[in-house]
């Protein structure tokens, strides 16, 4: 794996553990921070599974509006356009595209982007003390970093709504009877629980995952006639996979699959 600047990461088994690193600043997202999550996701060697979190007391409080030049006169002039052109928008698309599954375990606040990247996760955690916030009304801009397309197709228009006008917290436990998040934990157990479902995941038919991820993407942006088809064809690459095959047998000899993810 490689080494970065302003996140850490770690290989547990199949899954490749991320970590924003940035706790003195909440884990804000730095464009340089964007880069380094970026290329995390296009460097994911044989890791069966992703899970993110973030150093410290929080997740990540939205991208940095301190550094959001880095130092680089084009970055500063290009000002939040740029940055979300360049930057947030394609690790968004990154992580949403992800060819295995992602956990993220969201232990502090999640706000702006921050939101954004939790949300993009395909199952998210929250321990009991998080909470998620689009804040931009409050200093007179818009959310961003994918967040109205998330929180409308997870949530609803009305609530998406007030999550963005009123600029309200959404806590972990109010976000899962929302169905905006899979679960709320327990501070000291979201690790735990948030490392046992990205194992489980790591050991499962990633073949099969990816394809479901796909379909659920059609399914949200197409029509049911695209749906049928994209089933159909995913159906048929599956059906041709090891994992398939073993599937099947694991089936008929009553016993638990062993998936290699091939």
């Amino acid at each position: 794996m490689a080494d970065y600047e302003i996140i850490l990461t770690e290989r547990l088994g199949g899954v490749l553990k991320i970590t924003l690193n940035r706790p003195e600043r909440l884990n804000a997202a730095s464009i340089e921070l964007a880069e380094d999550l970026t290329h995390a996701f296009y460097d994911l060697g044989d890791a069966r599974a992703v899970l993110i979190t973030g150093a410290g007391k929080g997740f990540c409080s939205g991208a940095d509006l301190a550094a959001r030049g880095g130092g680089d006169e084009r970055r500063a002039k290009g000002g939040s356009h740029f940055a979300l052109q360049n930057y947030y928008n394609p690790l968004l698309n990154q992580i949403l595209r992800c060819p295995v599954p992602v956990v993220t375990a969201v232990n502090g606040p999640a706000a702006g982007v921050g939101c954004s990247i939790a949300l993009a996760g395909d199952f998210v955690l929250a321990g009991q003390s998080a909470y998620f916030l689009q804040a931009f009304v409050n200093i007179g801009l818009v959310p961003d970093g994918g967040s109205t397309w998330l929180l409308a197709r997870a949530i609803g228009r009305a609530r998406a709504t007030r999550m963005m006008m009123l600029g309200e917290k959404i806590g972990a436990q109010q976000a899962e009877d929302w169905g905006l998040i899979y679960k709320a934990v327990d501070d000291a157990a979201l690790m735990d629980e948030a490392t046992a479902l990205a194992t489980q995941l790591s050991e499962g038919p990633t073949l099969a995952y990816r394809t479901m991820k796909a379909n659920i993407q059609t399914a949200l942006d197409g029509t049911l006639p695209q749906v049928f088809l994209a089933e159909a064809e995913g159906q048929r690459v599956a059906g041709g996979s090891e994992d398939a095959m073993e599937g099947g047998m694991a089936f008929l000899q009553k016993r638990k699959a062993a998936f290699k993810g091939r």
